[in-house]
């Protein structure tokens, strides 16, 4: 189910690219019945792939391999990479989109066995013997105890990762526009003061609102926008100084030194598989 009144530019987090795909998401997986527990699914997607805003009826938790998914979800921006899930509670509504030549992982569990810390959007940890399961889960034909076994294992090892970042969309209407801006081109370089005269909202307004609607400010967020998009670039292929370049960098070793701050880690050692969110 979709939701018509959300900006295009809010689907998928990010503007939509020309070689984008756009794809239908599906209630459940084939085979679903309504005493299921845990069904798994797999997909190799060859293209960078967007889903509209839609909601499913069970809880669905969503990781992937070799690439990255970006998800928003009721206001909120998550990029999630190797090694990394979302978890995403049922009728939650939700729109995302994926980087191309990435293989996607979901796994939909039902409504009566799942635990109160997952009451809300949340990162999960893919620890192996959890992601073993789910992918274990997904052969068509295991027999009852051996499915049994597997999903009883899975809801002792499924907990939410120590690492939540996720960022904010404000809703705040004064700086709604600005935040479009810059979620369409991270790299745009313009001052607050330039902020505030191209918009007629003072800078003293900007840096208020930003603050009570997503808990940063101003250059806080839009550092994090920087961010959230050089993962997806990263995971793309482009070098560490081609992403600086394209987000609006002065230099690679300011790049390096934001992406540590938040990310805790430096670009190359995401690109080689050492960190995630």
């Amino acid at each position: 189910m979709t939701n018509p009144s959300t900006p295009a530019s809010r689907l998928g987090a990010w503007p939509r690219e020309p070689d984008t795909a756009l794809a239908q998401a599906t209630a459940l997986p084939s085979g679903a019945t309504s005493s299921f527990v845990i069904l798994s699914e797999a997909h190799a997607i060859e293209v960078s792939t967007e889903w509209e805003p839609h909601f499913h009826e069970a809880h669905e938790l969503l990781w992937a391999r070799e690439g990255t998914l970006t998800a928003q979800i009721e206001g909120q921006i998550f990029t999630v990479s190797e090694g990394y899930g979302l978890w995403i509670p049922a009728r939650k509504l939700h729109g995302g989109r994926l980087t191309a030549r990435i293989k996607l992982f979901s796994a939909f569990f039902s409504l009566e066995r799942t635990s109160p810390a997952f009451r809300e959007p949340t990162i999960v940890t893919m620890e192996p013997l959890l992601e073993s399961l789910l992918i274990h889960l997904s052969q068509k034909d295991l027999d009852e105890a051996a499915r049994a076994r597997a999903e009883s294992v899975v809801f002792d090892v499924l907990k939410p990762s120590e690492n939540q970042l996720a960022l904010r969309l404000p809703d705040d209407p004064r700086i709604r526009a600005i935040a479009d801006q810059l979620l369409a081109q991270p790299a745009d370089h313009r001052s607050l003061e330039q902020w505030a005269t191209d918009s007629g909202v003072s800078a003293r307004t900007i840096t208020r609102a930003f603050r009570e609607s997503t808990g940063l400010s101003f250059a806080q967020w839009r550092q994090a926008v920087k961010i959230h998009r050089a993962l997806e670039l990263l995971a793309s292929g482009e070098g560490v100084q081609d992403v600086s370049d394209l987000l609006g960098y002065a230099q690679p070793s300011t790049f390096i030194d934001a992406f540590r701050r938040i990310m805790g880690s430096t670009p190359g050692a995401f690109t080689s598989g050492n960190t995630n969110i």
